[in-house]
């Protein structure tokens, strides 16, 4: 199917600036806010507390909640509305970790009935506590950025064919970071975590420029950009970051990755059938002829995420949410930043 025309011919690749800055100002725009919000907003998955889920009989006031909630030593606790407001249920969340013995969920209920005067039903009580809060930060953060190296060694392989050297890379990197981790652990350094890994993937970068692996720079350099990107929409939104937004930016990389791939892949063709064309005009050339293939897997993919996130119910809107940024930037990052990268060694050529 195709709802493009097979003979189009968009100059992609002279818009590369244009698209290099426009991502250059999302990219700053992230970093100011996520310093405004002093790092990204964590849900209690990640920062410890206890999330409570709560539903009343009849309407009730968020404040008198609230004032319930302080009866028991719950002061700095949030309150937000899930669903449709005719469904009167709530979803508490608090930086203090609780016992969530039967006791709790009794002193819970009369508290909150006292001040409402509405009958509640205590539907649910997570607790996390900070260490293992900690812990999950790390291992989400470890989750990506070990899927991150595994991918340039295989767009290396598959592209460049340079299996042994993006693997040895991949290998140093990461025995370099878990040794650093190591001596952070022991000095006691706390949050050395993001830091050592953003260094690590700086590393990383420079490394792929000197070495020339060119395919595997774009498709990570895409990858970066699709995630900060999506980070920073959630920063702006002041949405939580959970365990399920780790899913869904996970999901964002695969999806970006095949997209590019796809690129990718007629761009290596056409350069063997037209070995003595332009790269630029084989570059330009591959992403037209793939772009019917490439707005249609969007679209119909969209439709679905859309569908999740109008209709899904509260518990899976942010996850919906995210896979629709990462949709959006993907496909972008596909065209106007993965391939026109491969340019970027040209004139490094040339003055060879």
């Amino acid at each position: 199917m195709q709802f493009i025309k097979p003979d189009i011919n968009i100059d992609f690749t002279s818009k590369r600036k244009t698209a290099f800055f426009i991502s250059t100002v999302f990219i700053i725009i992230t970093i100011i806010s996520l310093i405004i919000h002093k790092g990204p907003k964590y849900g209690v998955d990640f920062s410890g507390g206890t999330l409570i889920q709560v539903k009343f009989t009849s309407p009730v006031n968020i404040d008198d909640i609230k004032k319930g909630l302080a009866g028991i030593q719950l002061y700095k606790s949030s309150v937000q509305q899930l669903g449709d407001q005719n469904e009167n249920e709530y979803l508490i969340r608090t930086d203090k970790s609780v016992l969530t013995a039967d006791d709790f969920s009794l002193k819970l209920k009369n508290a909150l009935e006292s001040e409402t005067d509405g009958e509640a039903d205590i539907r649910r009580i997570a607790m996390v506590g900070p260490q293992v809060g900690k812990d999950l930060r790390e291992k989400a953060l470890f989750a990506m950025f070990f899927s991150l190296l595994f991918i340039t060694i295989y767009i290396s392989g598959r592209f460049e064919l340079k299996w042994l050297l993006s693997g040895f890379i991949a290998i140093v990197l990461i025995c370099a970071v878990m040794l650093i981790l190591k001596i952070c652990d022991f000095f006691a350094l706390e949050n050395s975590t993001p830091v050592l890994i953003a260094v690590a993937m700086v590393i990383t970068l420079i490394l792929f420029w000197f070495l020339e692996l060119k395919y595997a720079m774009g498709a990570i350099v895409a990858l970066i950009h699709d995630i900060i990107i999506t980070v920073g929409v959630f920063s702006i939104m002041d949405i939580e970051f959970t365990l399920p937004i780790i899913a869904a930016l996970l999901t964002i990389i695969g999806y970006s990755l095949n997209d590019t791939i796809i690129v990718f892949d007629r761009i290596r063709e056409n350069q063997r059938k037209y070995h003595k064309k332009r790269l630029e005009s084989i570059i330009n050339g591959s992403i037209n002829e793939t772009l019917s293939r490439t707005l249609l897997t969007s679209f119909t993919t969209l439709v679905v995420v859309f569908a999740l996130f109008l209709m899904g119910g509260s518990i899976i809107h942010d996850f919906a949410f995210a896979i629709i940024i990462g949709i959006l930037t993907g496909t972008y990052s596909s065209v106007f930043i993965a391939s026109p990268i491969l340019l970027a060694w040209q004139g490094k050529r040339k003055k060879k």
